[in-house]
């Protein structure tokens, strides 16, 4: 009797894969920001200000979601996962566009691969259908 399985087509799964990096990167910034690092600037008179302990449990959180949600789409490919992962990469694209006043290099690289993650979400064959006996 042949079941039927499906794997996670290519840049589905490399979505996945960014999701978690940026997942993870996005946690570790939370946690640098909640403990106050001097790595990060303050600016004045930013429009969309925050405290940096805010920021950094919205990251902390945001991140946690994102990383697990990345997991959740390289194991099953669901598409679920796919718009759960689309909707997560814009809450992430979005949280680091307003944290570019605080840490504007990674911000902008962030923005950047979030942005990258809802294109091959949202593009493409995602699933690779196969017989295995």
């Amino acid at each position: 009797m042949a079941t039927q399985k499906h794997s996670v087509g290519g840049w589905t799964a490399f979505a996945a894969v960014l999701m978690i990096f940026g997942g993870a990167m996005t946690f570790l910034e939370g946690i640098s920001a909640i403990a106050k690092d001097h790595l990060f600037v303050t600016t004045r008179n930013y429009v969309f200000s925050f405290s940096l302990t805010g920021w950094g449990w919205i990251h902390l959180i945001l991140g946690i979601v994102i990383l697990l949600a990345g997991v959740a789409l390289l194991a099953t490919g669901a598409l679920w996962a796919r718009t759960v992962g689309v909707i997560l990469a814009g809450f992430g694209a979005l949280a680091n566009f307003l944290w570019i006043p605080h840490y504007p290099f990674w911000a902008i690289v962030l923005v950047a691969i979030n942005i990258f993650i809802m294109w091959a979400l949202c593009t493409g064959n995602h699933h690779h259908d196969s017989v295995s006996r």
